[in-house]
């Protein structure tokens, strides 16, 4: 099978950010595919800036278009940057030989490519989606306006219309795309996943961590890895530092990421004095760093701001927490946290009251018994539900059904 996969936002395991579809892609070459990856060189070197850059990563023919992108860009930047892949990225594809295109969101705006090969190449189209455009945008007014939302909305159900097969990344995704009127049974829930190998770290990998930085050592540690973005409302672990420092002074709380709002969680923390104190901060590491700060955390977390729309997420934080063996807290509702209350692989933080959140972490904290049980389900849950390998065998069977439609 000729897969042409197209993703915007992929990344290696030596950049920082989710892994899925080099994961994904690997694996499928791995099983005698052949993968022809068309994404964007966000952080553009001079040398490169013109044109397509191709290389070779992990079997895996990767075709990267310069296109600046970062969190911290506007709105209005990030929209001009999705339509300029989408040009570039429609060219390319159709210029490929493929049996099949697979196109993963975000953006929304990646089917605009996928159906123009897909249509060039008489080829069916695989979609993946993974959050619910437009209706994340709307809910945080990022997008406004009666004729922009009409716009986006079309886009959404033009998208399914053209898909042979959908893959969703939760059941509450897959609920909102059949809400649209496209066919059940072809919506096929495959979450993000967890990364077992990458994950089995030995302790010497985290302590080794906890012993370079003299403010843990041997103190509690509660880590977030990931996007500082307006959703993510990372600013609520400093509030819950602040509130946990009356509680527990010696438990410190870790960020390791970067974004949009990370001024405003910096500012947040210094207002509440507790930046430096037992709230600390450091800039993205590479995926392949990620699980020796897991392996150091007695917790991991994975946090957005309080609004439904939310709740149907499927973050690779969570799953990275999952894979490590460490327990997860998160602040939201939805399937994960029914999945938490269901396998005691973690906690549920209340998303309002924050005295209430520093009670139930600090409690967690200082049991050592229910850590080191949750650890154990987390990664049972990783696994026996998400491991790689099982979801992405479920793909590759998403893929050949859709070819022989």
């Amino acid at each position: 099978m000729r897969i042409l996969y197209l993703h915007q936002y992929f990344n290696t395991p030596m950049q920082s950010g989710g892994t899925r579809s080099y994961e994904m892609a690997r694996r499928l070459v791995g099983w005698g595919h052949q993968v022809d990856m068309i994404t964007s060189q966000r952080v553009v070197q001079e040398s490169t800036a013109h044109g397509w850059v191709e290389t070779e990563e992990s079997a895996i023919h990767v075709h990267w278009l310069p296109v600046p992108y970062s969190n911290a860009m506007t709105y209005r930047d990030r929209i001009f940057a999705f339509f300029k892949f989408a040009v570039g990225a429609a060219r390319k594809a159709a210029s490929l030989k493929g049996d099949v295109v697979f196109a993963t969101s975000t953006p929304l705006t990646i089917a605009l490519p996928g159906v123009y090969a897909a249509r060039r190449l008489k080829i069916p189209l695989v979609f993946e989606v993974r959050d619910l455009w437009p209706e994340l945008p709307i809910a945080v007014e990022a997008l406004r306006g009666k004729l922009p939302i009409l716009a986006a909305r079309r886009l959404e159900r033009w998208a399914y219309m053209h898909s042979a097969q959908i893959v969703a990344l939760s059941p509450g995704m897959k609920a909102g795309i059949v809400q649209t009127g496209y066919p059940q049974e072809q919506v096929h829930v495959i979450p993000n996943s967890a990364d077992l190998e990458l994950f089995d770290v030995p302790a010497e990998a985290g302590l080794q961590l906890r012993h370079h930085f003299e403010w843990i050592q041997a103190r509690p540690l509660v880590v977030y890895t990931g996007t500082l973005g307006k959703m993510n409302g990372v600013d609520y672990l400093a509030r819950l530092a602040a509130a946990v420092f009356e509680r527990a002074p010696d438990v410190r709380f870790l960020i390791v990421g970067d974004g949009r709002e990370k001024a405003r969680v910096q500012k947040a923390a210094r207002d509440l004095a507790v930046l430096g104190k037992n709230f600390f901060m450091m800039g993205p590491l590479p995926k392949s760093e990620i699980p020796a700060v897991l392996s150091a955390a007695d917790i991991s977390t994975s946090l957005f701001i309080d609004l439904p729309e939310m709740w149907a997420n499927s973050a690779n934080k969570f799953f990275d927490a999952l894979a490590s063996g460490t327990p997860i807290a998160i602040n939201y509702c939805g399937w994960q946290a029914e999945l938490l209350e269901e396998t005691n692989a973690g906690i549920v933080l209340d998303p309002k009251d924050i005295d209430k959140a520093a009670s139930q972490l600090t409690q967690a904290l200082k049991d050592k018994i229910w850590l080191e049980r949750a650890g154990i389900a987390a990664r049972k849950l990783a696994q026996n539900r998400f491991s790689r390998n099982l979801l992405t065998k479920q793909l590759e069977s998403v893929l050949l059904c859709s070819i022989k439609q």
